[in-house]
């Protein structure tokens, strides 16, 4: 009986959904990939007051990362200025390859996206990276502009809702969301400190967008479909994930307590998600969740009872990639769509606040 309660809720869930599809997906990397291996060898010679903690770097899942400027370049001090010119120029030139990609590739032309929602937590630039970008490529000089920042690691999945709301706003709209981190700008070889290190072992660049369509006049068919969305904001936890702002860039804020958090109050956040969709757990045929690490994956699987091979693009992702902040769900879900997977699937990220964002996909 239960069953039959469940999916006549999941039928109601669906009926309900957003009318918006997603059109095309991409993501982008920066040209210089980066070892683990020479990553490792790096933070040794930068931190061997931490001789302790090198071991790290053998347990992250990670062999791989991208940097956008070469290995050298972090290796001596920077001013907000040389930092902030290297992520306008590196996140504008991510921005227009991704946007090329996502029109090209549902057939589209530049001057029929009706909005733009872009996103970032690395650097900052004002105008905004989309006013940017509508220069670059020509963007109609009527597109709706939406640039966020402050959300970090969950931006990619809570910038996808917010897109998709604004897909489902008006009808036929064609909304484009790009978002770009380059974590390795935030790299402070001058600041010693147990939590920078463990950013050094993590994060890599990478950028992602998906080009979204309001289906209510016709729906372009077989297309991945937006079909719920949620988020949670544990109160009291602005300690866990963020930044401090130093004289010479950004200071990060990453807490032991966060895995912690996350396997005392991660299942009951989603089961909030669920219940207020008509969803249960078992509906999902697929989980698509940010890697923000190894010890977190690992802790997400034992709260939430899932297997590894039920977060295997995660741990790819993981491995190839490292964390990209905000892009790296988005690199999960193009790893699920390339293997050709289908079915309802759940996507999860988690950022400052500490928050998380959910978002249901029938893909």
């Amino acid at each position: 009986m239960l069953d039959v309660v469940r999916s006549a809720a999941h039928r109601r869930a669906i009926a309900a959904a957003f009318d918006v599809e997603v059109l095309s997906l991409a993501t982008a990397n920066p040209r210089f990939r980066l070892p683990q291996a020479e990553a490792a060898f790096r933070a040794k010679e930068l931190y061997p007051h931490l001789e302790k903690l090198w071991r790290l770097y053998d347990n992250t899942g990670i062999e791989f990362r991208y940097n956008c400027e070469p290995i050298e370049w972090y290796l001596r001090p920077h001013s907000w200025q040389e930092r902030t010119d290297s992520f306008r120029r590196h996140a504008l030139d991510l921005f227009e390859q991704l946007t090329v990609k996502l029109t090209e590739g549902a057939g589209v032309g530049l001057e029929s996206i009706d909005m733009i929602v872009t996103n970032t937590v690395t650097g900052l630039a004002i105008p905004s990276l989309d006013a940017m970008l509508l220069n670059r490529l020509k963007l109609p000089p009527t597109i709706e502009r939406l640039p966020m920042f402050g959300l970090g690691c969950g931006a990619g999945v809570a910038g996808l809702a917010r897109a998709a709301r604004l897909a489902h706003a008006k009808n036929d709209a064609l909304v484009l969301f790009l978002t770009v981190d380059l974590c390795s700008l935030c790299l402070r070889v001058n600041d010693p400190s147990p939590a920078m290190f463990v950013s050094t072992a993590l994060f890599g660049d990478g950028a992602a967008g998906l080009l979204l369509h309001n289906t209510r006049n016709g729906s372009r068919g077989g297309q991945p479909r937006i079909v719920a969305s949620g988020e949670w904001c544990w109160r009291n936890t602005e300690h866990i994930m963020g930044w401090d702002i130093k004289d010479d860039g950004f200071g990060i804020v990453l807490s032991p307590e966060l895995p912690s958090l996350m396997k005392q109050q991660l299942a009951p956040a989603l089961q909030d998600f669920l219940d207020r969709n008509g969803f249960s757990l078992g509906d999902f045929k697929g989980f698509l969740f940010h890697p923000g690490g190894r010890k977190l994956l690992e802790t997400m699987q034992e709260g939430l009872g899932l297997t590894r091979d039920q977060l295997r693009y995660s741990w790819e992702v993981l491995r190839r990639y490292g964390n990209m902040s905000s892009a790296t769900a988005l690199f999960v879900l193009e790893q699920a769509l390339e293997e050709g997977t289908s079915g309802l699937h759940l996507l999860a990220a988690f950022g400052p606040g500490f928050s998380a964002y959910f978002l249901a996909v029938e893909l």
